[in-house]
């Protein structure tokens, strides 16, 4: 029973250090008891035995009680062995394990040295993206070291530490090797990256030459709301133009200075900039468009709201849910016609007939949704 104790004791001491979760520990606890009170009762025992035979008394019941203690001690050690078999993949797997844990983080420490010191000595050491993930090889590495300091190897979940705190220094010692790797198209891409961005800030001042024109049309030809938001258009626009000019030049000042990651962060700040500037530049004469066409055939809209309308009150009879939405979609009949009727006078206004329009077709469709997820008969 005492040998196999013993094993099952290691087994279980490698789990609590390398799978604390699993708690194996606090499954093992009353298999380990039962083997301390049988040993205590043989103990117990022993003692009596040698004393009757030193001093030449009776023992009463001796061989009953041996017995019984004999009993306690087979019933112990299968307990044991029952333990053991029932967790004997994990337990067998923990003791792997613990014994690996040490030469693994050798070699992952042994690996993170010969990266970080070719980061040190590499032309792109200064890369943001190589200084932050050398830095983290480094943090990582103080971790690992402190782990096993800390730990000694003999603390519930103490391996469990050392093992993932070599993991995480294996992970980032990959991420700094995949940035050394990288870098050299760093350049390349930057100046790439520049290009593209000196060409589509061309292409956007040029666009934003409409914008003025545009604007004092939709003055000129449409209700003075239907273009009130977008009055600062023309000033927004420019002041976005002039940012990602700006960062532009930022981008060539870096690649001046052998930095092609902070150029390529630039260029993309650049990029987000001339987005904004296009959006602003697109809404008014985008807006103009529009209102040209509706003005040219109000009705045209009207009609394929009408449409839409029709189609959603078709699927409500399709589906029989007329009772719970007909009324509402009828009721959209009355607000399109109301729509309309308010086109009227020297100036409509057009950009609220649209906006009208579009709210009923967006509430038409939210119905459509509605019945579709709806239980019912289709014909």
């Amino acid at each position: 029973m005492d040998r196999r104790q013993s094993a099952a004791e290691a087994a279980v001491h490698a789990a609590e250090q390398v799978f604390p979760e699993r708690g194996q520990g606090a499954l093992w606890e009353p298999v380990r008891a039962r083997c301390y009170e049988a040993a205590g009762a043989y103990l117990s025992l022993t003692e009596e035995l040698d004393t009757a035979e030193r001093d030449k008394t009776p023992f009463p019941q001796g061989q009953a009680r041996a017995d019984t203690v004999t009993r306690q001690l087979i019933d112990a050690a299968r307990g044991v062995d029952e333990f053991y078999r029932g967790q004997q993949e994990q337990l067998e797997r923990a003791r792997t394990v613990l014994g690996a844990v040490p030469q693994l983080a050798q070699q992952v420490k042994q690996t993170a040295a010969q990266v970080r010191g070719a980061a040190a000595d590499s032309e792109f050491a200064g890369y943001p993206s190589v200084r932050a993930r050398a830095a983290a090889v480094d943090e990582a590495l103080i971790t690992l070291e402190a782990a096993e300091l800390g730990s000694g190897g003999a603390g519930r979940g103490a391996a469990s530490k050392v093992r993932d705190a070599a993991n995480r220094l294996e992970a980032v010692t990959a991420e700094l090797a995949d940035a050394l790797a990288q870098a050299p198209s760093r350049s390349g891409a930057a100046r790439t990256a520049v290009t593209s961005v000196n060409t589509r800030l061309s292409a956007v001042r040029n666009r934003a030459e409409r914008l003025a024109p545009a604007y004092s049309a939709l003055l000129r030809e449409f209700n003075a709301a239907s273009s009130a938001d977008l009055a600062n258009n023309g000033r927004e626009s420019q002041r976005d133009t002039d940012a990602a000019a700006v960062a532009l030049e930022r981008a060539r000042a870096a690649m001046t200075e052998n930095n092609p990651e902070l150029a390529l962060e630039l260029t993309s700040t650049a990029r987000g900039n001339l987005a904004e500037a296009e959006r602003r530049v697109d809404a008014v004469t985008k807006r103009l468009a529009l209102l040209r066409e509706v003005r040219a055939d109000p009705q045209d809209k009207a009609k394929a709201v009408r449409f839409r309308l029709r189609d959603a009150q078709m699927l409500a009879v399709d589906r029989e849910l007329v009772v719970e939405w007909g009324s509402v979609l009828d009721a959209q009949v009355d607000r399109i016609d109301r729509i309309t009727e308010t086109l009227s006078g020297r100036h409509p206004d057009y950009w609220a007939y649209v906006t009208e329009l579009d709210a009923v077709s967006e509430f038409i469709a939210g119905v459509v949704d509605r019945m579709r997820k709806q239980a019912g008969p289709r014909r």
